[in-house]
C-alpha cells in the first residue's frame, strides 16, 4: 500500500494549509516587531522580553493543552485556538507602547499553545508507521515555508502599506486557519485517539525517558538560537547596516525558507538512514552557522550564515521530528510528548530572546550569536550521551 493511501489526505490537507496560512501570518509580523520596539524606545533586554512573553505564556500551557487533548480529543482545541489567535491578533492594532505589546504577546501565546502542539499530535496520530520522517517533513513543510514567506511580504507590506496593514494580514490569515479546521476536520469521535484520565501516561515516565529527554534538551537548544536570530538579526541588521524593512524580511525568510524546502527530502532520508546521527549532524552545523553571524560584515555575510542554519536545522528537525513521533505512539501519549516538546521550543526563545537582550546591553550584540553556538553544540553534544546506548528508529 502507497505512502499517500495510507495517510488521511483530507486530515492531513486541512491541517497542513491551516497551519501554513496561521504561521504565514506570524511570519508577516514578527522580523518588524524588534524594530517597532526599538524605535519605541525599548532596549535590549525590552526586546527581549516582547519576545519571550509570547514563550513565556506558551511554556505553561503548552503541556496541559497537549495532554488534555489525548483526553478531550483534538479538533476542539484546535478550533479554539486558532480563532483566538486571529482574535488577539487584531490588538496589535492597538498596542502603541512596550507594556501593551509585552501584554498581547502573552496572551498570543497562550492561543498558540493551545493549538500548535495538539495540531502536531493530530499529525502524528495520522502518520503510518515507518513513514515518520516523510510525514512530518511534509508537515514541517507547511510551517517552515509559512514563517520564510511571511518575512519577506511582511517587509514589503510594511514598506508600502505601513505597519498596521501587516497586523491586520496576521488575524485574517490566522481566521481562515480557523475555518478551514472547522469545516473540513472531522468530527471529535473519528479522531484517532481519545484517552480515558486513568490511561494518561504519567509525567515522570515521559520525563524518566532518556530518549525523549534527548529529544526536549535539542529542541531547546535549537529554539534558543531561533529566538537570537528573530529577535536581534532585525536589530544587528538595521543598526549596523542600515538595510531596508524588505531586505531584514528577505534575511530573516531565506534560513526559514531552505529549511522548509528541505524538509521532504530530509524526511524521507530519516526514514531509510539512523535518526539519531542525522539530528547530531544537522545540530552541528546549525552551531557553527549561527557563530557565522558573529562573524558577517555585510549583507552577503548573514546570507550565507542564515542559508547554512537552514540546512542545519532542515538535517536535524526532520529526523527529530520523526523520532517525536515514533516516542509518542510508544507511549501511546502522543499530546503529551508533542505539547513538551513544543514547551521546550517555547523555552529556548524565551532563554534566547532575553540572554541576547542581556548580552546586547551588558556587552555586544554581535556576542549573542557566539552564546548561541556554544547553546546549540552544547545541546547536540547532550542528545548523543542521552541516545546513544539506546537507537530509536535508526
Amino acid at each position: 500500500m502507497s505512502f499517500t493511501k495510507k495517510l488521511n489526505k483530507k486530515v492531513f490537507g486541512t491541517l497542513f494549509f491551516s497551519i501554513f496560512a496561521a504561521v504565514t501570518g506570524v511570519g508577516i509580523v514578527v522580523p518588524l516587531l524588534p524594530v517597532y520596539a526599538h524605535d519605541l524606545g525599548a532596549t535590549g533586554i525590552y526586546i527581549g522580553l516582547i519576545f519571550g512573553a509570547f514563550s513565556l505564556s506558551r511554556t505553561f500551557f503548552l503541556p496541559y493543552f497537549g495532554r488534555l487533548s489525548d483526553k478531550k480529543g483534538r479538533k476542539p482545541f484546535i478550533v479554539a485556538g486558532l480563532l483566538t489567535y486571529a482574535l488577539i491578533s487584531f490588538l496589535f492594532l492597538f498596542a502603541d507602547n512596550i507594556a501593551a505589546l509585552i501584554a498581547v504577546r502573552f496572551f498570543h501565546g497562550i492561543s498558540s499553545a493551545m493549538m500548535m502542539p495538539v495540531i502536531l499530535a493530530y499529525v502524528g496520530d495520522i502518520t503510518p508507521i515507518g513513514c515518520e520522517g516523510l510525514t512530518m517533513g511534509m508537515f514541517n513543510m507547511a510551517m517552515f515555508l509559512g514563517l520564510s514567506l511571511g518575512p519577506i511580504v511582511g517587509g514589503v507590506i510594511k514598506d508600502d502599506f505601513g505597519l498596521n496593514v501587516s497586523f491586520v494580514c496576521m488575524g485574517l490569515l490566522a481566521l481562515t486557519g480557523f475555518l478551514l479546521t472547522l469545516f473540513l476536520l472531522p468530527p471529535k469521535k473519528s479522531e484517532h485517539i481519545i484517552c480515558s484520565q486513568n490511561s494518561l501516561v504519567p509525567w515522570k515516565q515521559l520525563l524518566k525517558d532518556r530518549n525523549i529527554a534527548g529529544l526536549y534538551i535539542f529542541r531547546f537548544s535549537y529554539a534558543t538560537c531561533i529566538g537570537i536570530i528573530w529577535g536581534f538579526l532585525p536589530v544587528l541588521a538595521d543598526s549596523e547596516l542600515s538595510l531596508s524593512s524588505s531586505s531584514i524580511g528577505f534575511l530573516v525568510m531565506i534560513g526559514v525558507f531552505v529549511s522548509g524546502a528541505l524538509q521532504i527530502p530530509m524526511g524521507y532520508v530519516a526514514d531509510k538512514i539512523n535518526k539519531n546521527a542525522m539530528v547530531i549532524t544537522g545540530g552541528t552545523i546549525s552551531g557553527f552557522a549561527i557563530f557565522a553571524f558573529d562573524m558577517a560584515t555585510n549583507f552577503n555575510g548573514l546570507f550565507a550564515a542564515n542559508v547554512f542554519f537552514g540546512v542545519g536545522g532542515s538535517i536535524s528537525m526532520s529526523a527529530l521530528m520523526a523520532l517525536a513521533v515514533i516516542h509518542g505512539n510508544k507511549s501511546k501519549a502522543m499530546g503529551s510528548v508533542m505539547g513538551m516538546l513544543t514547551m521546550s521550543h517555547s523555552m529556548g526563545m524565551l532563554l534566547g530572546a532575553l540572554a541576547a537582550g542581556l548580552i546586547m546591553d551588558v556587552f555586544q550584540l554581535r556576542q549573542a550569536f557566539s552564546f548561541g553556538s556554544i547553546i546549540m553544540i552544547s545541546g547536540a553534544v547532550i542528545f548523543f550521551i542521552c541516545t546513544y546506548r539506546k537507537r530509536v528508529g535508526g
